[in-house]
């Protein structure tokens, strides 16, 4: 993948500097954070307030959380595996290796969490964020249950279902607009 990739390839991709300024002083502020822009905030930045909404509930899935950001990552990566979304598996995957401090971890969960290196507690979870992915109708009481009998608490499993559905809508955006992973995410955490 060339570096003069652009974000997306079926949307114009917006002029940083002709964004509003609140849309620009937060792409500026994850350029400086991770090193780079991540091509979500660009991609994203085409429909300004849509992206400032995404942002912000991105921002409040992470703030008010009985997860620990590791197990927030692990669902990202899981689903966005289900869903093949390119874009989600390796930006996300770098974080699974950054907060889990699993270099492998990532891989195995995009390609079949069944089989990945977790805890019964994990795998109880990712099963209901892949059931809510696929058969979200056929999530049941017992699928809370479940995660309850494991030691999540009713707001732990709340955001297993608040961060499966945002990223489902995540996956679809990066589909439809066609989001590339930029370069450096592939290489983060190895």
């Amino acid at each position: 993948m060339a570096d003069s990739e652009p974000p997306m390839t079926r949307f114009p991709v917006p002029d940083v500097e002709e964004l509003p300024a609140d849309l620009q002083e937060r792409i500026e502020e994850e350029t400086e954070e991770a090193g780079f822009t991540p091509n979500v905030f660009p991609a994203m930045a085409y429909r300004p307030q849509q992206a400032r909404a995404f942002f912000d509930y991105h921002d409040a899935l992470l703030e008010e959380t009985a997860l620990e950001r590791e197990e927030i990552e692990m669902i990202v990566v899981t689903i966005s595996g289900v869903n093949d979304c390119l874009y989600c598996v390796v930006a996300h995957g770098a974080l699974v290796r950054i907060y889990a401090q699993a270099p492998r971890l990532a891989d195995q969960l995009a390609t079949d969490y069944r089989s990945a290196e977790i805890n019964e507690k994990h795998r109880a979870m990712l099963d209901l964020a892949v059931k809510l992915t696929e058969e979200p109708a056929a999530v049941e009481e017992d699928d809370i249950e479940r995660l309850l009998d494991h030691g999540f608490s009713r707001e732990a499993v709340w955001d297993i279902g608040a961060v499966t559905s945002f990223y489902n809508l995540s996956n679809r955006m990066a589909h439809l607009t066609d989001m590339r992973p930029n370069e450096e995410f592939y290489t983060i955490g190895r």
